[in-house]
This record gives C-alpha cells, sequence and structure tokens, in this order.
C-alpha cells in the first residue's frame, strides 16, 4: 500500500519530466528556443516555491526577486572574489537565502502580520535590498551590472545542458512539493490554507510550519537564481526588480492555478508564451502584465489547472478526491493517528 502510495505521488512528477524532456527535440536544437524554455523553467521553479509560500501558507513573499539576486550575487561573488569551487558556492548560497528567507518569516509571524502586511514588508525589503546593490559598487558595479560568462558552469555557452539543468532542478522543486503534500503534514498545509486561526487551535505548529516552508522555499529560489547568473551571463540589480520577477511569478501561479502541483508549470507555459507575443510592444509590456493580473482576477479566478481536472474528473467518472488529490499534489494522504503538530 505505501509502495502504490509512493506511485500515485510520483507519477505525475515523472510524466511531467518526461513531457518537458522531449522539447529541445521538438525545438531542434536552436539555442534561442532553448534559451527560452530555460527561462520558462526558471519562471515555473520560482513559481513551486511561490506556491508553498502563498499558496500554502498564506504568506505573500513579495521578495522572490530578492531571494533570487541573493543567490546570483551571492555565487558570483564567491567565486569571483573568494575563489571558491562552483558547487560549494551554489551550497552556501542555497543555505544563505534559506536562512534569510526563514528570518524574514519568523519575524511576520512572531509580529502577527497579516497577509497583507507580509507583502509590504517584503516588497520594502526587496526596494532596500535593490539599493544595497547599488551602494556596494565595488563589488557589484551598481547598475552596470556583472558579467558572469566564464565565472559558472558554463551554462550560458551550453544551451541544451542548461535546459536540462534547469529541468532537473524543477523536477527537484516538484519533488518536494509531492512529498510536503503528500505526507501526513499535507493536512496541515490544508489547514493552514484555509484558516490559520483554526489551524492553530487544533493544535498545529503554525509557527513552525510557515517558517520550515520559507527556508525550503527561499532555498529553492537561491539555489534558481545562482544557476540563473550563470546561464544568463550578465547580473544587474533590474534583472531582479520586481517587475521583472515578482509580477511575472504572481502572474504565473494565478494563470496556472494555486496550490496545485501542475499550476505552477502550465502557468509559466502561458506566461512564456505571452511574454513572446508582447515583446516587441517594448515598455509596454508591463502595462499587458496589469491587465492580464486584472482578467485573471476577474475571469479566470482558479487558474486554469483547477477547471480542467474537474473536466477530467467528470469525463473519467472517477472519485473527484482521488483524481484532484493526484494531479494536485496532494495525494494520497492518510489520516494521522495522532494530532498533526510541528514534527
Amino acid at each position: 500500500m505505501r509502495g502504490r502510495g509512493i506511485l500515485l505521488l510520483a507519477y505525475p512528477v515523472l510524466l511531467t519530466g518526461a513531457a518537458l524532456a522531449v522539447v529541445p527535440a521538438v525545438l531542434g536544437g536552436s539555442p534561442y528556443g532553448l534559451r527560452i524554455t530555460s527561462l520558462m523553467l526558471v519562471l515555473a521553479s520560482y513559481a513551486v516555491a511561490f506556491n508553498l509560500l502563498f499558496g500554502h501558507t498564506r504568506q505573500l513573499f513579495l521578495c522572490m526577486g530578492t531571494l533570487a539576486g541573493l543567490g546570483a550575487y551571492g555565487f558570483v561573488l564567491l567565486v569571483k572574489h573568494a575563489g571558491f569551487p562552483n558547487g560549494v558556492a551554489v551550497g552556501i548560497v542555497t543555505l544563505g537565502v534559506a536562512a534569510f528567507g526563514g528570518l524574514l518569516s519568523y519575524v511576520g509571524v512572531r509580529r502577527g502580520f497579516g497577509v497583507l502586511f507580509v507583502g509590504i514588508v517584503t516588497v520594502a525589503v526587496s526596494l532596500m535590498f535593490q539599493n544595497l546593490l547599488l551602494g556596494l559598487r565595488e563589488y557589484t558595479n551598481g547598475e552596470t551590472g556583472i558579467v558572469t560568462r566564464g565565472l559558472g558552469f558554463g551554462l550560458g555557452e551550453r544551451p541544451l545542458m542548461a535546459y536540462y539543468v534547469f529541468l532537473g532542478v524543477l523536477g527537484l522543486a516538484l519533488g518536494i512539493y509531492q512529498a510536503l503534500l503528500g505526507s501526513r503534514h499535507g493536512l496541515a498545509f490544508r489547514a493552514l490554507a484555509e484558516d490559520e486561526v483554526s489551524a492553530e487551535l487544533s493544535g498545529i505548529d503554525v509557527t513552525r510550519y510557515k517558517v520550515g516552508t520559507a527556508v525550503v522555499a527561499s532555498g529553492l529560489v537561491g539555489l534558481v537564481g545562482a544557476l540563473f547568473a550563470d546561464l544568463n551571463g550578465f547580473i544587474s540589480p533590474s534583472v531582479f526588480a520586481l517587475g521583472h520577477v515578482d509580477i511575472p511569478v504572481l502572474i504565473t501561479l494565478l494563470l496556472g492555478g494555486m496550490r496545485t502541483l501542475l499550476g505552477p508549470v502550465v502557468g509559466a507555459v502561458l506566461f512564456t508564451v505571452v511574454d513572446e507575443l508582447a515583446r516587441p510592444f517594448g515598455q509596454l509590456t508591463v502595462l499587458i502584465y496589469g491587465v492580464l493580473v486584472i482578467v485573471l482576477f476577474l475571469v479566470f479566478r482558479e487558474g486554469v489547472v483547477p477547471p480542467v481536472q474537474r473536466k477530467l474528473v467528470q469525463l473519467w467518472g472517477a472519485r473527484p478526491s482521488r483524481v484532484e488529490e493526484v494531479v494536485e499534489g496532494g495525494a494520497p494522504v492518510q489520516e494521522p493517528s495522532e494530532p498533526v503538530q510541528g514534527g
């Protein structure tokens, strides 16, 4: 029974990975196509982390660009100035960004910040990070940025390898999501998403779950940010600005569907298509993003994935609980024999 449960958890991730693995062949090895799809995987990985933070623990971290920027700049500075090996530098910045995200979460929880106030505080953190990058010109080159070619693993010069590296990172992110939501802790995450006060009254250690989730999600964003610095070949404050990271991540998750396994992936695919179509409009792209957010809130309030899930349930004639659990990444969850608490 346990083996069947693990299979139910794993097969959506494996199917998603298999589908994405054939994309380079479909593109015919086009360097431009591989770059665009690699950036799509970066966005999807960010969105998985944001899904854990906002979708399941109601932490509106509008500092995803800051977390990614810390990973990117930390990686580059450790390799360039401190002489650390690439792998060691990636590990250090991943742990460092994880700790920073956990600290932000802990402060928010202990101070009793609501969802909107967390969003305001994290926007302020993003603005401070931008000013910090501009102020530390000796190390960051300010708005001029840093050319990162030749500093990392060479992902920017090897588009096919870069694609599969980021596919592996996305697979890791989806696997973590499935493991968390499919374990007995999944019940706690569902309770937190519905009503935090009721969850705490039922014996769930809200602080531990929120901070732990922030540590995991922030570490993932830091890891992706470090690898993105290698892929992009260049980093600057504007690359990690609110409008270039946080808004696309928010749109991606809303477009695909919060609290679903495939929502971040589907949202990233759709957003990448929209972004490519809007690219010729230049600065008007931000306006298009804003209109898209409004449309999503008014028309597609659940995103794309949940309605499709319900349609599949109707077509298959299956029990909704089983199909939805598997596709959403929350199955199979067994009722715990003891109250779900912090451990």
